[in-house]
């Protein structure tokens, strides 16, 4: 069994690269980050965490606090690459559904595309399925070839956010990626879809964020996705 994104450790502040193109962001969004945020109970540099849908276009933005994670903006994805379902192999244009982990160095302040970060493809249910590939970022510009292409205004917000995240100790940020909300509607939408079995698969994952309002342990074995309750508190 593989565990993705465990155990559980604290970075220090000096594991995150930064450059003078961050610096400069994250000095002048910092003050208007904090205060958005103290107006929703929440602080800067709190733990985070990412959900994206690709047929709505959203990339919400959680931030822990008292233990549980609370919706704190919902951002358009101005560009994704294919259609649904996962990213299969190396150049087929097609940008990844499933659960990541984004750790310290794979945030990339010197981007060609303004700001952003690589989400780990291939993680282990990937590479157990023999799915190729390299360089899927979450990044500037509006963009796609096989990435998730935001805005350069909201890809600043959003590295930011993750960049006081990691520096305040947070291990790293797990990004779940779905092609649709999994709600029982959407999913009987899709029934006759060669990708059902594997959405129902992430379902259950989704399931458990909305129940406990954390992200799962995410495990792999015999080439599924299996969950476990969230580890320790991701506050440091």
């Amino acid at each position: 069994m593989l565990v993705l994104g465990w155990p559980w450790y604290h970075c220090l502040a000096a594991d995150v690269p930064t450059s003078l193109r961050a610096q400069m962001v994250i000095e002048r969004l910092a003050p208007t980050l904090e205060r958005a945020l103290q107006a929703r109970g929440l602080r800067y540099g709190d733990p985070i965490f990412l959900r994206l849908f690709k047929a709505s276009q959203e990339l919400e933005l959680w931030v822990q606090a008292a233990q549980r994670f609370h919706l704190f903006r919902t951002y358009r994805i101005c560009a994704y690459s294919g259609g649904l379902g996962p990213k299969q192999q190396a150049g087929d244009l097609q940008s990844p559904e499933g659960f990541y982990t984004v750790t310290p160095e794979r945030m990339n302040p010197d981007s060609n595309y303004h700001l952003s970060f690589d989400l780990g493809y291939p993680n282990a249910y990937d590479q157990a399925h023999g799915r190729t590939g390299e360089s899927l970022m979450i990044h500037g510009n509006c963009v796609s070839a096989g990435c998730y292409g935001m805005s350069d205004a909201d890809v600043e917000e959003i590295y930011a956010l993750a960049d006081a995240a990691l520096r305040q100790g947070q291990p790293f940020f797990a990004v779940h990626l779905f092609p649709f909300r999994m709600s029982q509607k959407n999913l009987r939408r899709f029934r006759h879809a060669e990708w059902l079995p594997f959405w129902l698969n992430l379902k259950e994952g989704y399931d458990l964020f909305v129940k406990w309002r954390r992200p799962p342990q995410v495990m792999v074995q015999d080439q599924r996705y299996l969950f476990g309750s969230p580890g320790p508190d991701e506050s440091p």
